[in-house]
């Protein structure tokens, strides 16, 4: 009796050791013991050997890499929510199916976001520094080391997905009035819950903010959303925390209006050129203007595995010849 031959999954990054040996068992996994991303020509080597290509937000898997394909990848289970780094279009064109692991890193997600609402206004990395960086402190001062209280403060959230809903009943928690812009608004019964105000205009919402934290994806319709001429809207008082994608906001306007004043600050997690980092940022980071975190919004032990949990999933459901659960289509981008 003959035994079917597993299925060929190449894994571009380290995934945790309990997924690893699970693929392993499952299927003829190749896997990235050393966690160095691959270069272009190793991604399109693997599109080319692969029956499922395991990919991750740091994988730019382009038009061009799609093209170099054989016909025998039949999908890319992405290790990530986002697709922003996959040509959706260009795989469905080829008849190759993609998959995400969505709903798993909503709460770790906000919890990081929520952190960085509190840090940022409240300078907590720039104390922080003053005991580890070797700094004279003097002691507690009625006047030093002043933030801002977050309670009454207007936040706005860009994205009211489910990120930007699990944000909003933190900062409810916290005391702080949540307005909203997206593209449609909430359910009522949400809008209720957390005395949430709808802006159909993005513009008008910035203009009127203590503190703006972004929470869609990134999608060509949102590249640069928050563009130079609607950063110039925001109050010179106001904060910006970022735990979606760099390419949201325009990071170098970003940057000019804080160091000259016109924006107070921000707290990033994610940046425009990623793995780069803004010489420019780093600077107003060491001065106390900026908080920035290496893309850790999702790291969570817990938040990795299952979406690791959720590729295999999906790959066993698509392998069954059944409509994988997290199938992303080019309609819903």
């Amino acid at each position: 009796m003959s035994v079917k031959k597993k299925p060929l999954v190449v894994v571009t990054r380290k995934l945790p050791d309990s997924i690893e040996t699970r693929m392993r068992e499952l299927f003829d996994a190749r896997l990235n013991l050393d966690d160095t991303p691959l270069t272009q020509d190793q991604l399109i080597e693997a599109v080319r050997t692969a029956d499922i290509l395991v990919p991750t937000v740091t994988d730019q898997i382009n038009e061009e890499v799609i093209k170099q394909a054989d016909s025998k990848l039949k999908l890319i289970a992405n290790f990530g929510n986002g697709v922003d780094n996959i040509d959706v279009t260009a795989a469905h064109a080829r008849g190759i199916t993609v998959t995400n692991t969505p709903k798993v890193l909503t709460e770790d997600t906000a919890d990081m976001t929520m952190a960085l609402i509190l840090a940022v206004p409240r300078r907590l990395i720039e104390g922080a520094s003053v005991l580890t960086d070797g700094k004279n402190w003097a002691g507690w001062s009625p006047t030093w080391m002043l933030g801002h209280r977050l309670g009454g403060k207007r936040l706005g959230i860009v994205g009211m997905g489910r990120i930007g809903q699990a944000v909003a009943r933190r900062a409810h928690a916290f005391g702080l009035q949540i307005h909203y812009h997206n593209r449609r608004p909430v359910a009522p019964h949400i809008a209720e819950e957390l005395g949430a105000t709808y802006w159909e205009s993005l513009d008008q919402m910035l203009a009127r903010m203590d503190i703006i934290s972004v929470n869609c994806p990134h999608t060509p319709a949102t590249f640069h959303l928050l563009s130079a001429r609607r950063l110039k809207l925001i109050r010179k008082d106001a904060y910006i925390v970022n735990t979606a994608r760099g390419e949201v906001i325009d990071e170098e306007t970003l940057t000019k209006l804080i160091e000259s004043g016109e924006i107070a600050g921000a707290g990033l997690d994610v940046f425009e050129h990623e793995p780069a980092v803004s010489p420019k940022l780093v600077r107003l980071a060491k001065a106390g203007k900026v908080t920035l975190l290496p893309h850790m919004g999702s790291a969570t032990i817990e938040g990795r595995v299952e979406m690791g949990e959720k590729v295999i999933i999906n790959i066993r459901t698509f392998l069954d010849n059944h409509k994988p659960p997290d199938r992303v289509l080019p309609s819903m981008l």
